[in-house]
């Protein structure tokens, strides 16, 4: 059935019909995608990518907004304060608590635990929740747990972790700096105590390797990580203790400039060689570093 003005028009009309009603068609669909995209509005955008051999790195920007405060007070903080272990360790002792003094004592000493709010702190939680969501890496264990003081800042690799590929676990070693620094790399970047020199001390040190795992072992047995930990480490055997990620991770507040990181992959890609592999990445904030450790409660710095 079609109507009676539609049989009246000739072919050529028709046609002109066609094209307008199909116009009309795409144009509401691109308005109908435009809202689906703002109002789906990425965490972040791409400013810079280079490359040499096994090292890459990568600039992004992350967009002040919405998006940004649901990531930094629900993914970032997480990771701050260790929910999910927090969580279980109240779950014990209240069910062990019977008495009200007991009970008393317990909510006195829940309420003073301290709240981590060093900025370098925020910024490693921000980067282990920047890779979980962007390259799917798995942390098997928080280091907040092993603080024996408030105020601990633990050695070693900042991070430790595991990441899925197409053949199976490996492991991912890292370290994370923050700073405002105007020039272009900052000095978290270069020097003995800078990221390129602990980067390559990750991929080479197998003393300093050797005891990382030592540290992830227990963490993972017993638990959904066990397999993957024993494949990522069978690989890195099978490699003569070469098959590893390393992220290098710089959290800044100033403009985006690739001399943060360009120089130093190239320096890397020289002395960190395949199969490891290396991603440096500089993340851009829309606020200050220092303003983190308000913001992940929900604040406005």
């Amino acid at each position: 059935w079609v109507p009676s003005d539609w049989r009246a028009l000739t072919l050529e009309e028709q046609s002109v019909s066609n094209v307008s009603h199909e116009t009309t068609l795409r144009q509401l669909a691109s308005e109908v995608g435009d809202e689906e995209r703002m109002a789906e509005k990425p965490l972040t955008s791409g400013c810079f990518d280079g490359g040499d051999r096994q090292v890459t790195w990568t600039g992004i920007q992350i967009r002040e907004g919405e998006a940004f405060a649901q990531f930094l007070t629900k993914e970032v903080a997480a990771r701050v304060q260790d929910a999910a272990g927090v969580s279980d360790f109240e779950a014990h002792l209240r069910g062990i608590a019977s008495t009200g003094f007991q009970t008393g004592s317990l909510q006195a000493l829940l309420e003073a635990a301290p709240y981590e709010e060093r900025a370098w702190a925020v910024g490693e939680a921000l980067a282990e929740a920047h890779l979980t969501r962007e390259h799917g890496v798995e942390w098997p264990w928080n280091t907040e747990r092993d603080k024996r003081t408030p105020l601990a800042s633990l050695p070693g690799a900042d991070l430790v972790g595991l990441v899925a590929d197409d053949d199976g676990f490996l492991l991912v070693l890292g370290e994370v700096k923050c700073s405002s620094e105007s020039k272009n790399p900052p000095q978290v970047m270069t020097g003995r105590s800078g990221m390129t020199n602990q980067l390559e001390n990750l991929a080479n040190d197998l003393g300093l390797l050797s005891t990382l795992l030592r540290w992830l072992f227990p963490r993972c047995k017993g638990t959904p990580h066990e397999s993957s930990f024993s494949d990522a480490v069978l690989r890195l055997l099978d490699s003569g203790n070469k098959a590893i990620v390393l992220f290098g991770v710089l959290i800044r507040d100033t403009s985006p400039n690739i001399q943060d990181l360009e120089k130093r992959g190239y320096a890397l890609a020289r002395r960190v060689h395949a199969p490891t592999f290396c991603r440096l990445k500089a993340i851009y904030l829309p606020c200050a570093i220092e303003d983190l450790s308000v913001r992940i409660k929900g604040g406005d710095a």
